[in-house]
C-alpha cells in the first residue's frame, strides 16, 4: 500500500482508546487529530493517547487538510449527520456501530459517500478478526445450520452514561444486541420475521432486551442483551450433525472456539490472536486505497438497521413483524 491513512477522531469517547491502540499496531493508519466541542478535553485525552492535535470542534477535523478519513464515535443519534457532513467535507469514514436505528437514514449516509466518491464502512470490529472467518469457515461441519444462540450484557454503574439516554439513541439493543443481530445475520442471512421484549429504564430507554428471529432457510435465533446485568457474551451455532461455540465473539480478546460433533466429542479451536480494531483499521485503508471493497458496506449496514427496526416496531407492538 502507498501513503498512511491520516485519521481523525470526532468526540473523545472511550472507544478511542481500543482504536488507536490498534491503528498503533498497523502501517496503513495514523490517527493524527481529535476533536472535541471541549478543547480541553480533546488536548486531555489526545496527550494520553499520543496523539499529535487536539482541535476545538468537530467542524475543525472536518476542515483540517491533513485529515483523509474520521472516525465518527459520537452519541448514536448523531452518527448519520456527522457521517454525512465528513463525506460532503471529502473525508472518508469509519462510522461506529450502530449507523442509525432505521433504514432510511443509513441510505441516506451511504448516498452522501456515492456522491463524495469516499469510503462509508461501519465498525462492527468483531467481524474483522480472523476469529468471525473461521466461524464461517467451520459452518459446514456442523451440517444444516437449525438455530443461533447470542448473548451481550453488562451493567452500567449510576446514571447520566449516555447509553441510558433515549434523546441519544441509547438502550442495550442499540450498544450491544446490535453486536447478537450481527452474529447472526453472518452465519444465516436476514431475518424474515422478528419478535422483541423489552424492559426498559434509565432515560427511556431499552435496558434489557430479548429478540426471536426465523431468518433465511428457516434457521430460528434468540437473543439477549442488557446493560443493567451481569457481563456476558457468547455465540452459539447449532446445526444437524454438531455446534460451534464462541466463548468471546464481541471483544474477540480470547478468540478461542468449540467444535461439537453429535457424538459429544468436542474439539477445541484457537484463532489468531490479533487487535480487531487493527483489523478494522486495515480494512478501511485497503478501500481507500482501492485494492477492495469494505468489508461491511451498503448491504450489511442496511441489513442491520432494518432488522433493529423490526425488533423495536416487535417490542412496542407486542406482535411479530416482518422487516
Amino acid at each position: 500500500m502507498g501513503l498512511t491513512l491520516k485519521l481523525g477522531l470526532l468526540s473523545t469517547a472511550r472507544i478511542n482508546e481500543k482504536l488507536v491502540a490498534g491503528a498503533r499496531l498497523v502501517d496503513e493508519v495514523e490517527v493524527v487529530a481529535i476533536g472535541s466541542r471541549d478543547l480541553g478535553r480533546a488536548e486531555a485525552q489526545a496527550s494520553s493517547l499520543g496523539v499529535q492535535r487536539a482541535l476545538g470542534s468537530y467542524e475543525a477535523v472536518l476542515e483540517d487538510p491533513d485529515v483523509d478519513a474520521v472516525y465518527v464515535a459520537l452519541p448514536n443519534s448523531m452518527h448519520v449527520d456527522w457521517s454525512i457532513r465528513a463525506l460532503e467535507a471529502g473525508k472518508h469514514v469509519l462510522c461506529e456501530k450502530p449507523m442509525a436505528r432505521s433504514v432510511e437514514p443509513v441510505e441516506r449516509a451511504f448516498d452522501a459517500a456515492e456522491r463524495a466518491g469516499r469510503v462509508l464502512t461501519e465498525a462492527f470490529m468483531w467481524r474483522h478478526h480472523p476469529q468471525a472467518r473461521m466461524l464461517v469457515d467451520l459452518l459446514p461441519r456442523v451440517g444444516e445450520l437449525r438455530l443461533i444462540r447470542a448473548w451481550f450484557s453488562f451493567p452500567i454503574e449510576g446514571t447520566g452514561d449516555l447509553r441510558q439516554s433515549a434523546e441519544l439513541e441509547g438502550g442495550a439493543l442499540m450498544d450491544v444486541g446490535c453486536y447478537c443481530l450481527s452474529g447472526a445475520r453472518l452465519v444465516a442471512g436476514e431475518p424474515v420475521e422478528l419478535f422483541g421484549a423489552q424492559v426498559t429504564g434509565g432515560e427511556g430507554v431499552d435496558v434489557r432486551f430479548t429478540g426471536v428471529l426465523r431468518l433465511e432457510s428457516d434457521v430460528l435465533a434468540c437473543f439477549d442483551c442488557g446493560i443493567d446485568m451481569a457481563g456476558r457474551y457468547g455465540l452459539e451455532v447449532v446445526g444437524s450433525e454438531g455446534a460451534i461455540l464462541l466463548k468471546d465473539p464481541w471483544h474477540s480478546v480470547e478468540p478461542e472456539l468449540e467444535l461439537r460433533a453429535a457424538d459429544g466429542s468436542v474439539e477445541e479451536l484457537q484463532a489468531e490472536r490479533i487487535d480487531p480494531y487493527a483489523c478494522e483499521l486495515r480494512d478501511l485503508a485497503a478501500a481507500v486505497a482501492g485494492e477492495r471493497e469494505p468489508l461491511l458496506g451498503r448491504a450489511d449496514a442496511v441489513g442491520q438497521a432494518r432488522a433493529i427496526a423490526a425488533l423495536y416496531r416487535s417490542a412496542e407492538s407486542g406482535q411479530m413483524v416482518v422487516p
